[in-house]
């Protein structure tokens, strides 16, 4: 069963349909599976049971494989205190306990929640780093104020839902790579200083011996770089932002 969850990761190398370099500095990974996690947890109101806590290079978080009672199998993301035989269920009556699923008004304020959705309905999309969790602030009628691992303070649907718990493997910021295979074997190869390539190569390039950047930092296509805010000034979603993210 568990073959039908794992899937081989095709390489592309950083290129695109026609060979060429469309993403910089990856190619050479190691072979690997992609695990395909249900963001969704499309089995509602069935007991779920973990059956193992695996490892998945593609993330930085952990995974729980969840064994069914009606005997189907899938992936989701493992919290800290996740163990092999806890029974988790996403319902909107579940119990407030870690691994399970529930409308975000459901939850008591102060939880720390992982996996939320943007919309009710979709898929989780938010807090699914290793060691990342978001806070529920307050719950004003359909309004549930979320503290999100970014400092941001903003607004989702009461009908929206999360996963409670923190994301696991809390010590993966302090892995560290110990010889440049590491970078290697995980697809990233090496970068070169724009002020040390030519001209032709990049908007840093050229001069007479060592050089500064000159005027503002670019990237190799001429766009600003290095602290340019991409983000749209009048995004939709700016009136659902209750306090800016921290600086």
């Amino acid at each position: 069963m568990k073959s039908k969850l794992l899937k081989i990761k095709k390489k592309q190398s950083g290129r695109d349909s026609q060979g060429h370099v469309s993403v910089r500095h990856r190619g050479g990974e190691h072979k690997r599976y992609i695990r395909l996690v249900d963001f969704q947890r499309s089995k509602i109101d069935i007991i779920a049971k973990v059956t193992a806590i695996e490892y998945d290079p593609n993330r930085t978080a952990n995974l729980a494989y969840l064994t069914y009672t009606d005997g189907s199998k899938s992936y989701i993301l493992a919290t800290a205190n996740m163990k092999i035989g806890d029974k988790v269920i996403y319902s909107v009556t579940a119990p407030i306990k870690e691994g399970n699923k529930l409308p975000l008004g459901k939850i008591p304020v102060g939880m720390a929640i992982n996996s939320i959705e943007f919309r009710p309905g979709s898929r989780a999309q938010l807090v699914k780093s290793a060691g990342n969790a978001a806070y529920i602030q307050s719950i004003d009628g359909d309004k549930v104020t979320i503290k999100l691992p970014s400092g941001e303070l903003r607004l989702f649907s009461a009908h929206c839902t999360a996963t409670i718990g923190q994301i696991g493997n809390t010590n993966h910021s302090n892995q560290k790579l110990t010889k440049a295979g590491d970078s290697r074997h995980r697809g990233i190869r090496p970068s070169v200083r724009g002020v040390a390539q030519n001209p032709h190569s990049h908007p840093h390039g050229g001069g007479e011996g060592r050089s500064s950047i000159g005027m503002n930092p670019k990237t190799p296509w001429g766009k600003p770089a290095m602290g340019k805010k991409t983000r749209k000034r009048k995004n939709k979603s700016n009136r659902l932002i209750v306090q800016r993210r921290k600086k």
